[in-house]
């Protein structure tokens, strides 16, 4: 763990805060890999804080999936499930799907305006090559999307699959070398087109598509052939 925090005024209760965000930041770039043990006594003498506020963040990281509990009560850096990544892959792009239909059948003028700035942010994200940008400003254009389906069950279960999904994101953006192409911003522009227009049938084509090419591009890099070959 070799990030420094921001130097930051602390508030009383603020601590929690930070050490969340530290070590959030950390597991979502893959500074924490999978596995990883996060050592309390460590964190405590880098942030110059106690050990309350960590456990409590590691509470609220725990509650996100992305720190585990061990029985012997060390906490490690969660694993990502690639054995059945298949079924997060289905699951996403169902939402995808359904979610963008819902918000072409029910969309309000408030909701385009909340979709476009999302996709202003994200676009902004893309363009300084800020990978945990591209992180939280792609969740907030796909959970707008989701609010304007008016079905709190699939939002919902859009966000879930979203918050699990982030570090396969970064593995996605990584693939670029965070250097994300103009296309994939244009895909969400095309996206708000089709919601635009209630056009039900291109709404849940793009969406498909959308969720597809990011499938097949993290399928691809976890079956790179890393090997080198070797003269004997």
């Amino acid at each position: 763990m070799t990030r420094k925090p921001k130097a930051v005024e602390r508030k009383r209760g603020s601590g929690v805060q930070i050490v969340y965000s530290i070590l959030r930041d950390d597991i979502l770039d893959l500074t924490l890999p999978p596995g990883s043990p996060i050592d309390e006594i460590q964190l405590s003498e880098r942030l110059s804080m106690s050990r309350t506020p960590i456990r409590e963040a590691l509470v609220r990281l725990a509650s996100e999936g992305l720190v585990t509990t061990l029985p012997n009560r060390s906490t490690v850096v969660s694993n990502i499930d690639f054995m059945n990544l298949h079924t997060f892959f289905d699951a996403m792009t169902l939402m995808y799907r359904v979610t963008t239909r819902l918000a072409a059948q029910c969309h309000t003028p408030a909701d385009m305006d909340a979709i476009r700035a999302r996709q202003v942010d994200f676009a902004a994200a893309v363009e300084a090559q800020d990978a945990l940008a591209m992180i939280a400003t792609n969740r907030e254009f796909h959970a707008v999307i989701a609010r304007a389906g008016r079905n709190p069950y699939y939002e919902a279960l859009c966000l879930r699959l979203l918050d699990e999904g982030r570090r396969l994101l970064r593995m996605y953006y990584s693939s670029f070398d965070d250097q994300l192409p103009k296309q994939y911003v244009q895909e969400h522009e095309d996206l708000i087109d089709a919601i635009t227009a209630r056009d039900v049938d291109r709404a849940d084509a793009l969406a498909s598509a959308h969720a597809d090419q990011i499938v097949q591009q993290i399928q691809t890099l976890i079956a790179r052939d890393k090997r080198q070959h070797i003269s004997l």
